[in-house]
C-alpha cells in the first residue's frame, strides 16, 4: 500500500514507536494522521506538527475505539490503514517468584490493551474495509509475542494472543483485500522500555522510534505481514522451533541472571 492521499489511525499516537509512525506517514504524504491516544494533551502537540487531528481514546474501552473510527470516518473521510499501536509495559517482575502472580491485574489489563483492542479495531472496521474493497491494520506486537519475555508473565502471554489474532485475521480476510502487518520489535527507545527493568528485551540491539518507523513504511509499501526491525529475532525464531527444549533451557538461563542480578 501507498499511503500518499490515505487516512490513517494510530493509537498510542502520542509517545514512542507511535508519535514515529505518525511523523513518518506524515512524511510521505497520508492525506490526514489521527492520534489517538489516552494522553489528549500530548496527542494534540504531535498532531499539531503533522497537520493531523488528535483524539482521547482509551483503546482499552471498545466504545472509545468506535468513537475514533466513526468520528475519523465522519470528518476525514475512509480509514485507509488502521494502526493499533498502544501498548503497555506490565507485571515485571524480574526474580519471577511466581508465573500465576498474586492477582489477575496485570493480566487482565494486558489482554485488555494487548488483544482485545485489536480485536475492536477489527471489530468495527473489517465490514467497512470489506464494502469499500480493502483496507489495512498494523498491529504493534513485540518480539515477545514470537519469542518471550522473560521477566512478564502477562505481557509475554498477551503479545503471543495478539500474534495469534492477526494471524486470523489475514487469514480470514485476504479474500477480502484486507491486509494485515504485525510490528515485532526488541528494544526500541522509549519511555516504557526505560520504564521496565532491564532484560533481553534491552542491550541487543536497541532501535530509536524513527528506525523502526521507517522499517513500517517498508513493511507496509511490501505489504508483509512479518515487520522484524530486529532481523536477528527470525533467527531466535528458528532456533526456538528447531529445539524447543533448548530454547526453554536457554531461556531459563536468562531468567537465572535476572534473579542473581536483582535478587542481590
Amino acid at each position: 500500500m501507498l499511503l500518499s492521499g490515505k487516512i490513517v489511525v494510530v493509537t498510542g499516537g502520542a509517545n514512542g514507536i507511535g508519535r514515529a509512525l505518525c511523523e513518518a506517514f506524515h512524511r510521505v504524504g497520508a492525506a490526514k494522521v489521527i492520534v489517538a491516544d489516552l494522553d489528549i494533551a500530548r496527542a494534540r502537540t504531535v498532531a499539531a506538527t503533522i497537520d493531523g487531528a488528535a483524539f482521547k481514546c482509551d483503546v482499552a474501552q471498545e466504545k472509545n475505539v468506535l468513537h475514533v473510527i466513526e468520528e475519523t470516518e465522519r470528518l476525514f473521510g475512509p480509514i485507509a490503514l488502521f494502526c493499533s499501536n498502544a501498548g503497555i509495559g506490565t507485571g515485571f517482575d524480574p526474580l519471577s517468584v511466581n508465573a500465576g502472580g498474586t492477582s489477575d491485574e496485570p493480566f487482565a489489563r494486558s489482554w485488555a490493551i494487548h488483544v482485545m483492542a485489536h480485536i475492536y479495531a477489527a471489530r468495527h472496521l473489517v465490514p467497512r474495509f470489506k464494502a469499500r474493497g480493502g483496507g489495512y491494520f498494523v498491529n504493534t506486537i513485540s518480539a515477545a509475542g514470537l519469542l518471550s519475555q522473560v521477566g512478564s508473565p502477562a505481557y509475554s502471554t498477551t503479545k503471543h494472543a495478539a500474534v495469534g489474532f492477526a494471524e486470523n485475521l489475514a487469514i480470514s480476510h485476504q479474500a477480502d483485500n484486507i491486509k494485515v502487518s504485525i510490528l515485532c520489535p526488541q528494544g526500541v527507545d522509549t519511555d516504557m522500555l526505560r520504564s521496565i527493568p532491564r532484560g533481553p528485551q534491552s542491550g541487543d540491539g536497541d532501535l530509536s522510534p524513527e528506525q523502526v518507523a521507517s522499517d513500517v513504511l517498508k513493511g507496509i509499501e511490501q505489504e508483509t505481514f512479518l515487520i522484524l526491525p530486529h532481523p536477528q529475532v527470525l533467527g531466535y525464531m528458528r532456533k526456538k522451533t528447531e529445539n524447543y527444549d533448548r530454547w526453554i533451557g536457554g531461556m531459563a538461563k536468562i531468567q537465572a541472571k535476572l534473579r542473581d542480578e536483582f535478587g542481590k
